[in-house]
């Protein structure tokens, strides 16, 4: 350990070195976007070299861990200071006072619909010392001191650059709301992600939870209709229907030109706010060298790369929440029965100040199980009545270890490290993991903090509601009157109450494995994996669009063999629409029966070259009567050709142009189009764009049920051109693979740019890239980032 230390600070003290001595571009003053000048030192003793190369990403140079938090903390600020700012206020309780409360947060840290909601429950964690609790807890079950290290140097850096920089961006300069941030700040919005998928989509339900103003005749179960609950449900935690989503493949040595593994990433995150990845490289010498995807507000690199280990996340199918239905006490509805006995809840008052300085009191009521809900959202109302009330568990509530999961990857040497750090930190909370590796393996684990509902249990356990609601949807709603109903441990698990590793699926060292947000059963087409419980996902059921077109897509290239970095590109920008394969042809051949008087219409659909590509001429008019056919049909009604579990990538097929509503979607589009004084047969790339500093910057990729690779999930303004700005798609691009070289071979690119402030040379310079469908060659190793004609070296101190 004394030599390791030794040799850090030595390669620290060369590159600082080298700065002193002119080896480098010496640093520059501080410009507008904070990046500049030497710093004099002070007592707070953290420090860190800050090396930006092209596009502005920064290699981040560092002695220890509370310094690299310190450098990462810094940087993080430079680019995205108001995002972060917006975040902090929003895990402190205090947007109603800073933004009113009727408006809303920008849906990064939670699913609440109003400030007031979001302050009453973020109010809520804070007075219950949730978080704090966490951080005293012991590792494993609680983060690591590596991790604490790095949240304390985050925030250091981060106050650090407020008082050394001026805010240039418009969206905070000179608001009173960006302020200083504590450690406890870092790990209360580390805490926010990891419950996104639990008590994140219920914190209107849990702000606005009241028990009835008075008894009320018994009301009866039935009074919440389980199939509209279940289908309900179900859409809500349907990957189709989600903001986040992603695309990965890992292929194994087999099917690659030398050997070695490949690793395709692509997230599908939104564009704007809180939930943007931001890039870096992070490098303590001789303990850790990592490059990738943060995050904004977290302290590691959340999804990328090292020398010997690439990896990746897609948003997985498990539900990692589950509700307890309550039989409450009668003539006492804050109280309820447990094995016949009366159990009381827990009152939490919170406060929170307007904007006019007016408090707003609310009390939230708690249980064993968790907080009482009035709902999961609007669609999902779970009424707290006179007999029934609903409490939400969700063990990512006591889950702080998702980073010690990113810094246990960022420190494999290969996927069976990859394997082991997910037996052992047991973090991440709504993710499945993809990963490859220097020496040809490929690895796949839906590892995720699940609460553990055995399809035993649910059977055994559930009340008549949870009977419908969890076979269609994953989401247990079992009988909170029974101990004998309470989830249990496993042996190998890290907290109780939740599946321990052993029983997650797991897929190793397939010719190819992909994720495409469906559940785990085709990662690999050919080794399909089964045996997992119903709260991981469903099995032998139809797949998206998306999943069929990607399998088809990597099973093919996989087929071919001798891949590589570039074949993972030219996958990335393909921009097949898988929907168009299948029905387009059928399109065309009943066009002039449904459109007689648009002979045009149909020349364009014939002509289309089923790709969402900017220069596609007729795309648009697809996708356009795509999106309303498949609203306006049932799925089961839009094919002739039902779906075969024995065939789930060829199934369903053949569109079923006689359905009702196939003309008129047909029509509807043709007229949208003139109405809006589009062209028929206009370039894509002429009506889905961007706005960036007065420019149009085209962007290709499809939306979700045309199940493009590229996704693209774009706004529909026709008076305003068309497709004006995208909500989410895809976010942090990175193909990696290693030619046995010391350096891995590796592109990436992220679409909407390294800064938020329109100020910065950093706000659209890959947002350009993007649309040329071009790429950013990766400065992983130290002669590498040296070499960068744009190299910018920045020393930066407490």
């Amino acid at each position: 350990m004394a030599r390791r230390s030794r040799g850090r600070l030595a390669l620290v003290g060369a590159a600082l070195a080298a700065v002193t001595a002119g080896l480098l571009p010496a640093a520059a003053a501080a410009g507008p976007d904070g990046r500049g000048g030497e710093h004099r030192p002070s007592d707070r003793g953290l420090s860190a070299v800050i090396r930006y190369t092209e596009y502005g990403v920064p290699h981040i140079l560092a002695d220890g861990y509370a310094d690299l938090g310190f450098g990462t903390g810094w940087a993080q600020a430079a680019d995205q200071v108001c995002v972060l700012a917006d975040g902090f206020v929003t895990v402190n309780g205090e947007r109603s006072r800073h933004f009113g409360a009727a408006g809303a947060p920008d849906g990064s840290l939670s699913s609440a619909t109003s400030n007031l909601s979001s302050d009453l429950y973020f109010r809520g964690v804070e007075e219950a010392g949730t978080v704090e609790e966490l951080l005293r807890t012991p590792a494993p079950a609680g983060p690591s001191r590596e991790l604490k290290e790095l949240m304390r140097g985050w925030a250091a850096g981060y106050n650090a650059w407020l008082r050394k920089n001026r805010i240039t961006d418009p969206a905070c300069a000179g608001a009173s709301w960006v302020r200083p941030v504590t450690a406890l700040d870092v790990a209360r919005r580390g805490f926010a992600v990891s419950v996104l998928g639990g008590q994140g989509r219920a914190v209107d339900g849990i702000a606005a939870a009241r028990p009835p103003a008075a008894p009320a005749a018994r009301t009866r179960e039935g009074d919440v209709d389980p199939e509209r609950t279940a289908e309900a449900a179900r859409a809500l935690f349907a990957p189709s229907n989600a903001t986040m989503g992603s695309n990965a493949v890992a292929f194994s040595g087999a099917t690659t030109a030398n050997g070695r593994g490949l690793l395709l990433g692509n997230p599908h995150y939104p564009w704007q706010g809180g939930r943007r990845f931001w890039q870096s490289q992070q490098t303590i010498p001789g303990e850790l060298n990592v490059s990738g995807a943060s995050l904004l507000g977290t302290t590691v690199v959340n999804i990328g790369f090292n020398d010997k280990v690439a990896w990746s996340h897609t948003v997985a199918t498990g539900v990692p929440m589950n509700l307890h239905q309550l039989t409450l006490v009668p003539g006492d509805p804050t109280a309820y029965l447990v094995d016949g006995k009366p159990e009381r809840m827990t009152a939490r008052t919170v406060t929170v100040a307007d904007r006019d300085g007016t408090p707003v009191t609310r009390t939230q009521w708690w249980t064993r199980y968790g907080p009482v809900t009035s709902g999961l959202g609007a669609s999902l109302p779970l009424p707290w009545t006179a007999t029934t009330a609903y409490a939400l568990n969700d063990p990512n509530a006591a889950n702080l270890r998702g980073s010690d999961t990113a810094l246990g990857f960022a420190r494999a040497r290969s996927t069976r490290d990859v394997a082991e750090t997910l037996r052992r930190t047991q973090g991440l909370p709504w993710v499945n993991t993809i990963a490859a590796d220097s020496s040809g393996h490929s690895y796949f684990s839906q590892s995720q903090v699940l609460p553990r509902i055995t399809d035993e249990l649910a059977e055994r356990c559930s009340t008549p509601l949870g009977r419908v609601v969890y076979p269609a949807s994953g989401v247990a709603v079992l009988d909170g009157s029974r101990t004998e109903c309470a989830l249990g441990s496993d042996r190998d698990a890290v907290q109780p109450g939740i599946f321990g590793p052993s029983r997650m699926p797991v897929l190793r060292d397939a010719p190819y494995a992909v994720n495409s947000n469906d559940s785990a059963w085709l990662t690999n087409a050919e080794r399909p994996l089964t045996g997992y419980e119903r709260v991981f996902g469903t099995l032998a059921t139809p797949r998206s669009l998306r999943t069929r077109g990607g399998i088809e897509d990597v099973a093919g290239m996989a087929a071919r063999g001798r891949l590589t970095v570039a074949d993972l590109q030219r996958q990335q920008f393909a921009n097949r629409v898988p929907a168009a394969d299948l029905a387009a042809a059928d399109v065309v051949a009943a066009c002039p029966a449904a459109l007689p008087a648009e002979p045009e219409a149909c020349r364009v659909l014939a002509a289309w070259d089923r790709t969402m590509d900017s220069d596609s001429r007729g795309a648009l008019l697809f996708d356009r009567f795509w999106r309303r056919f498949t609203a306006a049909v049932p799925a089961a009604r839009q094919w002739k050709v039902p779906f075969s579990a024995a065939d789930p990538v060829r199934t369903p097929r053949g569109l079923d142009t006689g359905a009702a509503g196939f003309a008129t979607a047909l029509a509807d589009a043709v007229a949208e189009l003139r109405t809006a004084g589009i062209a028929l047969d206009a370039p894509l790339r002429d009506h889905q764009f961007v706005v960036r500093g007065g420019e149009r910057i085209p962007v290709s990729g499809g939306t979700e049920s045309l199940g493009v690779w590229n996704k693209t999930e774009a706004v529909w303004n026709p008076s305003g051109g068309g497709y004006t700005e995208v909500a989410h798609g895809t976010s942090h691009v990175q193909a990696v693979g290693w030619d046995g070289g010391r350096c891995p071979v590796a592109r990436t690119l992220l679409t909407y740019s390294q800064s938020s402030n329109p100020a910065s040379p950093h706000h659209a310079d890959q947002t350009a890239l993007y649309a040329g469908e071009r790429w950013v060659t990766s400065r992983f190793c130290e002669k590498d980032i040296l070499r960068s004609p744009a190299l910018k070296v920045v020393r930066v101190r407490g």
